[in-house]
Protein backbone atom coordinates (compact mmCIF):
# COMPACT_ATOMS: atom_id res chain seq x y z
CA UNK A 1 0.00 0.00 0.00
CA UNK A 2 3.16 2.34 0.78
CA UNK A 3 4.07 1.92 -3.11
CA UNK A 4 0.25 2.64 -4.36
CA UNK A 5 0.66 6.18 -1.56
CA UNK A 6 4.04 7.09 -2.84
CA UNK A 7 2.90 6.58 -6.57
CA UNK A 8 -0.65 8.40 -5.92
CA UNK A 9 1.53 11.51 -4.30
CA UNK A 10 3.75 11.47 -7.50
CA UNK A 11 1.48 12.03 -10.33
CA UNK A 12 0.00 14.37 -7.93
CA UNK A 13 2.81 16.09 -7.79
CA UNK A 14 3.95 16.11 -11.89
CA UNK A 15 0.38 17.35 -12.82
CA UNK A 16 -0.61 19.72 -10.05
CA UNK A 17 3.28 20.64 -8.85
CA UNK A 18 4.42 21.07 -12.38
CA UNK A 19 1.95 22.32 -14.84
CA UNK A 20 0.69 26.00 -14.55
CA UNK A 21 2.74 26.89 -12.26
CA UNK A 22 6.25 28.78 -12.19
CA UNK A 23 8.36 25.06 -11.82
CA UNK A 24 6.60 24.81 -15.44
CA UNK A 25 7.86 28.29 -16.55
CA UNK A 26 11.53 27.64 -15.35
CA UNK A 27 12.02 24.32 -17.10
CA UNK A 28 10.36 25.18 -20.46
CA UNK A 29 12.95 28.16 -20.20
CA UNK A 30 15.52 25.64 -20.27
CA UNK A 31 14.08 23.02 -22.60
CA UNK A 32 12.40 25.06 -24.48
CA UNK A 33 7.91 24.27 -24.88
CA UNK A 34 8.91 20.77 -27.08
CA UNK A 35 11.52 19.69 -24.55
CA UNK A 36 8.93 20.75 -21.73
CA UNK A 37 6.66 18.45 -23.85
CA UNK A 38 8.53 15.65 -24.45
CA UNK A 39 9.92 15.44 -20.78
CA UNK A 40 5.93 15.99 -19.35
CA UNK A 41 4.66 13.14 -21.39
CA UNK A 42 7.46 10.34 -20.28
CA UNK A 43 7.29 11.61 -16.67
CA UNK A 44 3.32 11.06 -16.83
CA UNK A 45 3.42 7.40 -18.93
CA UNK A 46 6.11 6.91 -16.03
CA UNK A 47 4.47 7.98 -13.33
CA UNK A 48 0.65 6.63 -14.58
CA UNK A 49 2.26 3.14 -15.59
CA UNK A 50 3.78 3.15 -11.53
CA UNK A 51 0.12 3.78 -10.35
CA UNK A 52 -1.81 1.20 -12.24
CA UNK A 53 0.83 -1.49 -10.87
CA UNK A 54 1.14 0.00 -7.10
CA UNK A 55 -2.87 -0.71 -7.52
CA UNK A 56 -2.91 -3.62 -8.96
CA UNK A 57 -0.63 -5.17 -6.58
CA UNK A 58 -2.35 -3.11 -3.49
CA UNK A 59 -4.00 -5.76 -0.82
CA UNK A 60 -7.76 -5.05 -0.44
CA UNK A 61 -8.70 -2.77 2.70
CA UNK A 62 -12.61 -2.24 2.69
CA UNK A 63 -14.32 0.71 3.82
CA UNK A 64 -17.31 0.47 2.88
CA UNK A 65 -19.95 -1.80 0.40
CA UNK A 66 -21.74 -0.26 -1.93
CA UNK A 67 -25.55 -1.37 -2.11
CA UNK A 68 -27.10 -2.44 -5.14
CA UNK A 69 -28.88 0.88 -5.45
CA UNK A 70 -25.89 2.85 -5.40
CA UNK A 71 -24.25 0.82 -7.89
CA UNK A 72 -26.69 1.02 -10.34
CA UNK A 73 -27.00 5.12 -9.87
CA UNK A 74 -23.39 5.42 -10.18
CA UNK A 75 -23.81 3.74 -13.63
CA UNK A 76 -26.29 5.92 -14.81
CA UNK A 77 -23.82 8.96 -13.51
CA UNK A 78 -21.60 7.18 -15.78
CA UNK A 79 -23.78 8.29 -18.38
CA UNK A 80 -22.88 11.50 -17.72
CA UNK A 81 -19.11 11.29 -17.66
CA UNK A 82 -19.15 9.48 -21.17
CA UNK A 83 -21.39 12.35 -23.16
CA UNK A 84 -19.08 14.90 -21.44
CA UNK A 85 -15.88 13.19 -22.60
CA UNK A 86 -17.22 12.87 -26.64
CA UNK A 87 -18.59 16.00 -26.33
CA UNK A 88 -14.97 17.29 -25.20
CA UNK A 89 -13.19 15.80 -28.42
CA UNK A 90 -16.44 16.22 -30.66
CA UNK A 91 -15.64 19.60 -31.28
CA UNK A 92 -12.29 21.21 -30.02
CA UNK A 93 -12.00 23.68 -27.41
CA UNK A 94 -10.14 26.21 -26.06
CA UNK A 95 -8.99 24.24 -22.45
CA UNK A 96 -8.06 21.06 -24.32
CA UNK A 97 -4.51 20.63 -25.54
CA UNK A 98 -3.81 22.98 -28.40
CA UNK A 99 -6.57 24.87 -27.82
CA UNK A 100 -5.24 27.75 -27.59
CA UNK A 101 -6.20 29.73 -30.68
CA UNK A 102 -9.30 28.97 -29.69
CA UNK A 103 -9.87 31.33 -26.82
CA UNK A 104 -10.70 34.08 -28.62
CA UNK A 105 -13.71 31.85 -30.52
CA UNK A 106 -17.40 31.69 -29.85
CA UNK A 107 -17.81 28.86 -26.89
CA UNK A 108 -19.57 25.98 -28.97
CA UNK A 109 -20.92 22.63 -28.10
CA UNK A 110 -20.46 21.09 -24.01
CA UNK A 111 -18.37 23.79 -23.67
CA UNK A 112 -21.57 26.08 -23.27
CA UNK A 113 -22.02 23.65 -19.87
CA UNK A 114 -18.55 23.63 -18.58
CA UNK A 115 -15.59 25.15 -20.44
CA UNK A 116 -13.19 21.86 -18.90
CA UNK A 117 -16.11 19.00 -20.06
CA UNK A 118 -12.89 16.51 -20.39
CA UNK A 119 -11.53 17.18 -16.90
CA UNK A 120 -15.14 16.65 -15.23
CA UNK A 121 -15.79 13.78 -17.11
CA UNK A 122 -12.95 12.64 -15.64
CA UNK A 123 -13.51 13.44 -12.11
CA UNK A 124 -16.98 11.83 -12.42
CA UNK A 125 -15.31 8.57 -13.34
CA UNK A 126 -12.81 9.26 -10.27
CA UNK A 127 -16.27 9.96 -7.68
CA UNK A 128 -17.80 6.78 -9.43
CA UNK A 129 -15.25 4.31 -8.84
CA UNK A 130 -14.28 5.48 -4.96
CA UNK A 131 -17.69 5.33 -4.23
CA UNK A 132 -18.94 2.23 -6.07
CA UNK A 133 -15.42 0.50 -4.97
CA UNK A 134 -15.45 1.18 -1.50
CA UNK A 135 -12.00 0.15 -0.68
CA UNK A 136 -8.45 1.83 0.46
CA UNK A 137 -6.55 1.47 -2.72
CA UNK A 138 -8.99 2.31 -4.51
CA UNK A 139 -9.78 5.72 -3.00
CA UNK A 140 -6.05 6.51 -3.27
CA UNK A 141 -5.83 5.51 -7.07
CA UNK A 142 -8.83 7.19 -8.34
CA UNK A 143 -8.53 10.07 -5.78
CA UNK A 144 -5.45 10.79 -7.45
CA UNK A 145 -7.56 11.61 -11.17
CA UNK A 146 -9.88 13.47 -8.99
CA UNK A 147 -7.68 15.81 -7.55
CA UNK A 148 -5.27 16.20 -10.85
CA UNK A 149 -8.95 17.03 -12.57
CA UNK A 150 -10.82 19.24 -10.38
CA UNK A 151 -7.11 21.05 -9.67
CA UNK A 152 -6.13 21.02 -13.44
CA UNK A 153 -9.11 23.30 -14.23
CA UNK A 154 -8.31 26.36 -12.23
CA UNK A 155 -4.69 25.71 -12.98
CA UNK A 156 -5.79 25.85 -16.87
CA UNK A 157 -7.82 29.06 -16.58
CA UNK A 158 -4.76 30.57 -15.30
CA UNK A 159 -2.69 29.79 -18.08
CA UNK A 160 -5.29 31.01 -20.92
CA UNK A 161 -5.71 34.08 -18.50
CA UNK A 162 -1.83 35.22 -18.36
CA UNK A 163 -1.51 34.36 -22.08
CA UNK A 164 -4.47 36.16 -23.67
CA UNK A 165 -6.20 38.22 -21.12
CA UNK A 166 -8.51 39.61 -23.77
CA UNK A 167 -9.66 36.27 -24.75
CA UNK A 168 -9.41 34.88 -21.33
CA UNK A 169 -12.00 37.67 -20.31
CA UNK A 170 -14.58 36.80 -23.02
CA UNK A 171 -14.35 33.02 -22.45
CA UNK A 172 -15.01 33.29 -18.41
CA UNK A 173 -17.69 35.66 -19.46
CA UNK A 174 -19.65 33.11 -20.82
CA UNK A 175 -18.52 29.57 -19.28
CA UNK A 176 -18.06 28.49 -15.95
CA UNK A 177 -16.24 25.33 -14.54
CA UNK A 178 -18.92 24.39 -13.00
CA UNK A 179 -21.37 22.60 -15.39
CA UNK A 180 -24.92 24.56 -15.67
CA UNK A 181 -23.50 27.50 -14.03
CA UNK A 182 -23.33 30.19 -16.71
CA UNK A 183 -26.41 28.69 -18.42
CA UNK A 184 -27.83 29.08 -15.06
CA UNK A 185 -27.02 32.30 -14.61
CA UNK A 186 -28.02 33.46 -17.84
CA UNK A 187 -24.20 34.41 -19.50
CA UNK A 188 -25.15 31.40 -22.39
CA UNK A 189 -27.12 29.30 -23.88
CA UNK A 190 -27.18 25.51 -24.22
CA UNK A 191 -28.10 24.41 -27.57
CA UNK A 192 -29.22 21.47 -28.68
CA UNK A 193 -28.48 22.37 -32.29
CA UNK A 194 -25.53 23.34 -31.71
CA UNK A 195 -24.34 19.89 -29.47
CA UNK A 196 -26.51 17.66 -32.45
CA UNK A 197 -26.60 14.20 -32.42
CA UNK A 198 -23.05 12.98 -32.49
CA UNK A 199 -22.44 13.69 -29.05
CA UNK A 200 -25.38 12.37 -26.74
CA UNK A 201 -25.28 9.41 -29.52
CA UNK A 202 -21.67 8.96 -28.94
CA UNK A 203 -22.09 8.80 -25.08
CA UNK A 204 -24.75 6.38 -24.95
CA UNK A 205 -22.78 3.86 -27.28
CA UNK A 206 -19.64 4.73 -25.24
CA UNK A 207 -21.71 4.03 -22.12
CA UNK A 208 -23.02 1.03 -22.98
CA UNK A 209 -19.36 -0.51 -23.94
CA UNK A 210 -18.15 0.27 -20.86
CA UNK A 211 -21.39 -1.04 -19.36
CA UNK A 212 -21.05 -4.23 -20.43
CA UNK A 213 -17.36 -4.24 -20.79
CA UNK A 214 -16.33 -3.78 -17.93
CA UNK A 215 -16.51 -7.47 -16.26
CA UNK A 216 -14.78 -8.89 -19.78
CA UNK A 217 -11.60 -6.65 -19.38
CA UNK A 218 -11.18 -5.38 -15.62
CA UNK A 219 -12.95 -8.34 -14.38
CA UNK A 220 -15.67 -6.90 -12.65
CA UNK A 221 -19.39 -6.00 -13.47
CA UNK A 222 -20.22 -2.57 -12.33
CA UNK A 223 -23.68 -3.23 -11.69
CA UNK A 224 -25.53 -6.70 -10.09
CA UNK A 225 -26.81 -9.44 -12.57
Amino acid sequence: MGFLLLAAIVWVSVHVGIAGTELRGRIVARLGEQGFAVAFSLLSVAAIVGLCVAYNRAPFWPLWFAPDWLRWTLAAVMLVACVLFVGSIAKPNPTAVGGDRLTNATPAGVTRLTRHPMLWAFAIWAIVHVLGNGDFASLLFFGAFLVTALAGMPSIDGKIARRNPGGWRRLAASTSIIPGLAIAQGRTRLQAADIGWVVPLGGVLLWLVLLFGHRHVIGVAPVPG
